[in-house]
């Protein structure tokens, strides 16, 4: 997991944060505006919820990414600005005025998040507020990345944050990212934002196609529940000036870049609301990398999965039978399957285990792996997801209420 010592944190060049209370949830003590300029323009690209229910902010986000001159973007939480209509869209071009202003910049400069309730007009009068006072208090430093991570989270339980320092041909680059997530947590993106800022200087098109890889391989590999929201947004945003990464030094970069959002992608799976358990599911030997992904995402979406890791129960046949229900087609004895360092069924057939070695493992054990294993081919691999708890069940009751 990334450090959450804000005193280890490598802050990107050139960027600047602010946070505000808002009272958007009518809790005044609580940040939930945050406000990330950069100094100068800055290359900037994008990924975003699938679904074809999006909040108004994500097509704001659409009509301007990829672009060579964002100078930074303002979020906020406790309200998704999602299935408004109109009004929505006109009030996330007006979030964009207010913080343009704030920046000294034009507002097609700037980008929008939101994340919170479905279907709730945004309280203008208190964003306009909190944007105008956030604005004069933006800073340089790890306290106002700190704060500005703070104020995206909705039902989160801690903040995630995932910094890097890198040497490319022979200058220090910062990579500093942070997100916030912890249910309507499914693949290709769910009720999450993340932000990867960089002092780098990259061309949108290659940012593009990093953001796009990088999705794929963290926040399109977890899952809480499967359920894809509205508001899903992974932008990341380079500041740097000269010449732009090439070759090597463009693909360390875009590595690292993933690096960082595996980092927060676990960390989301780590906090997903009421998760006694971060479970890693590794799958290899399919025919390809897609075939053993969907075989991860079924497993990591089955109830009675998720239900058996929660009770410490190492009910194999419903991780055997969920793998067989993905749509990938196999046969029992291209099988086998271990729960941590226990094998459980090999080639088809079940293995003799002691079953409460098993379940201590599980009942004991914060994090747990289970892995399966195909003689199929080469495709692999790895997925996140979380056991299923009373307290989601009970939290998710009661959202709104």
């Amino acid at each position: 997991m990334p450090s959450m010592d804000p005193n280890t944190w490598h802050v990107a060049k050139g960027w600047r944060f602010a946070a505000q209370s808002c009272g958007i949830r009518g809790d005044r003590d609580r940040l939930d505006l945050a406000i990330v300029i950069s100094d100068r323009p800055a290359s900037a690209a994008g990924v975003f919820t699938q679904n074809r229910v999006f909040a108004a902010p994500v097509r704001v986000c659409r009509e301007r990414l990829p672009a060579d001159n964002v100078r930074g973007f303002v979020a906020c939480s406790g309200n998704a600005n999602a299935c408004i209509g109109e009004d929505g869209y006109q009030d996330a071009l007006r979030m964009c005025v207010l913080t343009a202003d704030a920046a000294g910049c034009k507002p097609d400069q700037v980008l929008v998040c939101s994340t919170g309730v479905i279907g709730r007009r945004l309280p203008m009068a208190k964003i306009e507020s909190g944007i105008r006072h956030a604005g004069p208090n933006l800073q340089h430093s790890s306290a106002a990345l700190k704060d500005a991570a703070q104020a995206i989270l909705t039902t989160d339980t801690c903040i995630k944050v995932s910094t890097k320092l890198l040497e490319i041909d022979g200058t220090d680059v910062a990579l500093t990212a942070f997100a916030k997530g912890a249910a309507m947590m499914g693949p290709n993106m769910a009720t999450m934002l993340a932000f990867v800022l960089t002092d780098a200087g990259v061309a949108p098109a290659e940012l593009q196609n990093i953001v796009t890889s990088a999705a794929d391989r963290s926040f399109n590999a977890i899952s809480v529940e499967g359920h894809t929201s509205t508001n899903d947004s992974l932008i990341v945003l380079a500041n740097g000036g000269g010449p732009h990464l090439r070759g090597r030094g463009l693909e360390y970069f875009a590595e690292s870049v993933t690096s960082v959002c595996r980092d927060l992608a676990r960390a989301i799976a780590a906090d997903a609301e009421g998760a006694k358990h971060l479970v890693t599911i590794e799958v290899e030997g399919l025919r390809t990398n897609e075939e053993a992904q969907r075989i991860a995402r079924t497993i990591a979406n089955s109830p009675l999965v998720k239900t058996a890791i929660y009770g410490a129960d190492p009910n194999w046949g419903r991780i055997v039978s969920a793998a067989g229900y993905a749509g990938v087609e196999f046969v029992e004895k291209n099988l086998s399957l271990w729960l941590g360092d226990t094998l459980l069924y090999e080639s088809g057939r079940p293995q003799p285990f002691e079953a409460n070695e098993v379940s201590a493992y599980l009942r004991h054990n914060r994090e747990v792996q289970m892995r399966l294993r195909f003689d199929l081919g080469s495709g692999r691999t790895t997925f996140w997801t979380c056991d299923l708890t009373p307290e989601y069940v009970q939290m998710n009751a009661d959202y709104t209420t």
